[in-house]
């Protein structure tokens, strides 16, 4: 088995830098954050370059921080005290009810047929949010209470 392994090319830790040119080098950095010394792309929330270990710059790593702090799943559904299945209920709820408010804007009725076929889209978007509210709800575990 030891020959085998003998034959593997590491090829896999080189920068995506070595294999580009230098245009589509710096057409990478304005798409996304890349390391100043060896041009391989961060992982995302990293503070370092897995690669050289380089720095990222301090307000890149500050503003990507603050957007993983604030969508970190697990901590939202603590500090909501939900349960992950009803987190997500929550989540498609909410996405439900824009959905039905952004009907009402993107769809417009010029006749009566067109408003009754908006009013029927809005009508499914609020039952499918009062489903995923009601899923929510019931997918909670109940708090214990202290005795």
């Amino acid at each position: 088995m030891d020959h085998v392994a003998e034959k593997v090319q590491p090829d896999y830790w080189r920068p995506v830098a070595e294999h580009r040119t230098r245009e589509s080098v710096a057409d990478t950095r304005l798409r996304s954050e890349v390391c100043s010394g060896c041009g391989s792309e961060f992982v995302v929330g990293a503070r370092f370059c897995h690669v050289c270990g380089g720095g990222r710059t301090a307000e890149t790593a500050a503003s990507w921080s603050k957007w993983v702090e604030a969508l970190d799943f697990d901590r939202i559904r603590h500090s909501l005290g939900l349960t992950a299945a009803s987190l997500v209920a929550f989540i498609f709820g909410v996405i439900a009810a824009c959905a039905a408010i952004a009907v009402g804007f993107i769809y417009s009725a010029n006749t009566l047929v067109d408003w009754q076929a908006v009013q029927t889209w809005r009508i499914e978007w609020m039952l499918a949010a009062i489903v995923a509210f009601v899923a929510g709800i019931l997918l909670k575990h109940p708090e214990k209470k202290a005795e």
